[in-house]
């Protein structure tokens, strides 16, 4: 959060926290309707069933959870990262409750803050495009999405993609 703070874009720590809240939790309408059926948050951490697809749920977190319960079937994986170890990265196919994911990818061990805290940084510095990184030595990148409506920006979707 200091690091963010010294980039000058906000005033205060309060005002940062504000922003944080508005791009992750701020509800819109993703079905574009008037209905506010989303948030970035909802979308990445959680993953939502529209349309009978799948869309985001880029956790693993939330992948583990729902196979714990018998809800989530792996089908395939396409990219599985450069580290040994974890944190990874990993792209995979699933069935949620029925329905398909095409394809997904997905941090592997890390932290839902360190996600959340990379995601951020890479929607502030490049907003709607590629973000390259390296982490722990070896190149990452992070797709963003953006969303804005009635003068506010979103967060739509964050994800690890193969670089």
């Amino acid at each position: 959060m200091e690091e963010l703070l010294q980039s000058g874009l906000w005033g205060s720590r309060s005002a940062l926290r504000a922003a944080l809240q508005q791009l992750w939790f701020g509800r819109y309408s993703r079905s574009g309707g008037a209905a506010l059926d989303s948030s970035g948050f909802e979308h990445v951490f959680v993953g939502e069933i529209k349309n009978s697809r799948v869309s985001g749920c880029h956790s693993w977190v939330q992948l583990q959870q729902l196979e714990r319960s018998g809800r989530l079937n792996y089908l395939s994986y396409s990219y599985d990262g450069p580290w040994r170890r974890f944190p990874d990265v990993l792209a995979l196919q699933f069935r949620w409750a029925g329905h398909l994911k095409p394809l997904g990818s997905t941090f592997l061990g890390s932290s839902p803050a360190f996600d959340m805290a990379l995601y951020t940084l890479c929607h502030v510095t490049r907003p709607g495009a590629l973000c390259n990184v390296t982490l722990a030595g070896h190149a990452a990148a992070v797709q963003t999405h953006s969303w804005a409506g009635a003068g506010q920006q979103f967060i739509a979707s964050a994800y690890p993609v193969s670089p």
